[in-house]
């Protein structure tokens, strides 16, 4: 099926409106026009979401975070947050704010977007540390802030994706109970058929994905065989030690990422996990963020979001 035609229209608009500027030149300036791109489609906190800060104070720092808690639901259940952009763009105040408060509402779940370090500024591993420390705060802070003591989530969107599931691979078996999963990289490898069929886009490119990767792990990582790879880095670079959370994993049928998503589906269905696996027709990377620019953007994350609630409802 092709590209949905609302979503081609959005592009074509960011075209006409930031085609003939000069490439970013670095990582600030790719963060500004990312930005500034975002504000394009901004919308206000939907209703039927209370919004409030969080700070996490950390071993060493304090990371920031955004609650997302639906209303009407006294004691929710927590789905921890990372956000997307390549490890180097990207924030839960901004780009990813609409994200994860519709998240909240469809899900019923409170969600609770943390702000992590950026790379290169930060390379690797400070943003898998950043996750893998907030999610076990988070965990153990749950009854606390109000939320389900006896059940927690993890999720994330593209990097943000991969943040969330190396950060659960670092807890201890059975404190983690679902993951949601949406177009998460996976892998650092360029060479799948998703990858070869999608390499100029529409939404992200093989170069800009070799870029952040790039810019998260440095050249000299990069060119490691996978088997040499760091499981943090590489996902399914062993078997894992405990069987993984049951995942819903969601990827764009018109993305390089497609079969990150796809592949790592595969394996937590290998090592004996329940997952439901989606692929958004007509959906390209990041239509999620995009969701009321194409109302089957928003028809796909409700129909994720309905898979999530009904796998947790077995827990």
């Amino acid at each position: 099926m092709a590209v949905d035609p609302h979503i081609l229209q959005f592009y074509q608009r960011l075209a006409d409106q930031f085609g003939a500027l000069p490439p970013p030149e670095d990582a600030v300036a790719q963060r500004a026009r990312f930005e500034a791109i975002a504000a394009v489609s901004d919308r206000p906190d939907p209703d039927g979401v209370e919004v409030s800060d969080l700070s996490l104070p950390l071993a060493g720092r304090t990371l920031d975070a955004i609650v997302f808690r639906p209303k009407g639901v006294a004691t929710p259940r927590l789905l921890v947050w990372f956000h997307g952009g390549g490890w180097v763009v990207g924030a839960p105040r901004t780009t990813h704010r609409m994200l994860a408060a519709l998240l909240a509402l469809d899900t019923r779940c409170a969600v609770v977007s943390v702000d992590y370090r950026l790379a290169p500024e930060h390379a690797f591993p400070t943003p898998a540390d950043d996750a893998r420390d907030a999610l076990a705060y988070l965990a153990e802070q749950r009854a606390h802030l109000g939320f389900d003591p006896d059940f927690i989530a993890v999720g994330g969107d593209s990097a943000g994706g991969h943040l969330a599931v190396q950060a659960a691979q670092g807890m201890r078996p059975g404190l983690v109970n679902a993951q949601f999963l949406l177009y998460p990289v996976t892998t650092p490898a360029f060479g799948s058929e998703s990858y070869n069929a999608f390499a100029q886009g529409p939404g992200l490119t093989r170069d800009e994905m070799r870029w952040y990767w790039e810019k998260y792990i440095g050249a000299e990582a990069l060119a490691k065989p996978l088997a040499e790879q760091d499981p943090r880095i590489f996902l399914m670079a062993r078997p894992p030690a405990y069987t993984p959370p049951d995942t819903v994993v969601i990827v764009a049928a018109h993305d390089v990422l497609r079969d990150d998503g796809l592949q790592y589906a595969d394996y937590l269905v290998q090592h004996g996990a329940q997952v439901i696996t989606i692929e958004a027709s007509g959906m390209t990377h990041a239509f999620a963020r995009i969701q009321f620019e194409a109302e089957r953007a928003r028809e796909w994350m409700r129909r994720a979001a309905h898979a999530f609630v009904g796998m947790i409802s077995e827990e």
